[in-house]
């Protein structure tokens, strides 16, 4: 696939309408849920809350995360090109402000962004930018950019609120029949058929929602390669990034698997298909905005050596 214009928008459109059904269908998941609950009342009340949380767009604060992570602002004179490519990144990406840059002081590779459109911060670890060369850390850097483009945060966060409150309704039917009380929708003989139902939904919405995550991956990593003309250096990325620390919260949760990671729960696609879909596209004739071949490592801070550790946050940094 070339990088051509009319391509990107096609493939931009098939993941938009992708990510729309996934998240159509936990919409649908917790709707059922409500109405085994509360019947019309319980579908009515879903109807509310999705009216409220579309109107109020509500997110954790941008400083609350960056405090979790320990990153501080990174100034402008200590690592200027890396100021000049986010600038020309947001510029392609046609933000109507430049993400702010924070620099979080750990060995990990790892960059992350939070925020809005408006109002976006990207950080990136030590360890990202003395580990990654220009091209490598230009396609990172576009890839979160790319996020923010879509208000993929605020998508995820809605994902994750539904996910919840769908969780929170199945276990509180399974509770009320478990102490005898009927639903309002639920007859004597229905009521394995009801319990069956309520402990399949909550396993159906986050399955969908860890779907919607790796379509949004896909969809950014795309744009990444617009934004650059580069995929190969994102795919290069990608391959440093996996062999260092791989999917470390599936290691955590099964860290004595020996067969392969199971797709349906992965928060991320594969790394490999990831890398062979941008392989795939036909790198631009030049790169699309200013890399600085020799890397990005910031004057004035002493590279991080202390192991990285899991903090009172439950973040590992």
């Amino acid at each position: 696939m070339s990088l051509d214009v009319r391509d990107l928008r096609q493939q931009r459109r098939r993941n938009v309408l992708h990510g729309l059904a996934l998240l159509a269908g936990m919409v649908g998941v917790l709707s059922v849920t409500a109405w085994l609950l509360a019947g019309s009342q319980g579908l009515v009340a879903v109807g509310v809350a999705g009216l409220v949380l579309l109107l109020l767009r509500p997110q954790v604060p941008t400083s609350v995360v960056l405090r979790m992570y320990g990153a501080v602002p990174l100034p402008a004179r200590a690592a200027p090109e890396l100021h000049r490519l986010v600038a020309a990144l947001a510029e392609r990406a046609g933000l109507s402000a430049t993400p702010r840059l924070h620099y979080v002081p750990s060995r990990l590779l790892n960059a992350f962004a939070v925020g809005r459109p408006d109002e976006a911060a990207v950080a990136v670890t030590d360890g990202l930018l003395r580990g990654l060369d220009g091209r490598e850390l230009a396609g990172v850097l576009a890839h979160e950019i790319s996020h923010v483009r879509a208000d993929d945060l605020w998508v995820m966060s809605l994902a994750d609120v539904l996910t919840r409150l769908a969780h929170a309704l199945a276990y509180a039917g399974l509770v009320l029949l478990a102490l005898g009380l009927p639903l309002l929708q639920a007859e004597a003989t229905d009521i394995v058929l009801v319990a069956l139902t309520l402990l399949a939904l909550p396993t159906v919405v986050t399955l969908l929602q860890l779907a919607l995550s790796r379509s949004r991956e896909y969809d950014a990593d795309l744009e990444a390669a617009r934004l650059t003309g580069d995929p190969v250096g994102l795919a290069r990325a990608l391959a440093i990034l996996e062999r260092a620390h791989g999917r470390g919260w599936e290691r955590i949760l099964a860290p004595h698997r020996r067969g392969p990671d199971p797709l349906l729960l992965r928060t991320h696609p594969p790394t490999e298909q990831r890398i062979q879909r941008l392989r795939a596209l036909t790198p631009a004739t030049r790169y699309r905005v200013p890399i600085h071949a020799e890397g990005y490592a910031p004057t004035g801070y002493d590279p991080v050596r202390r192991r990285p550790r899991l903090r009172a946050t439950g973040v590992r940094w």
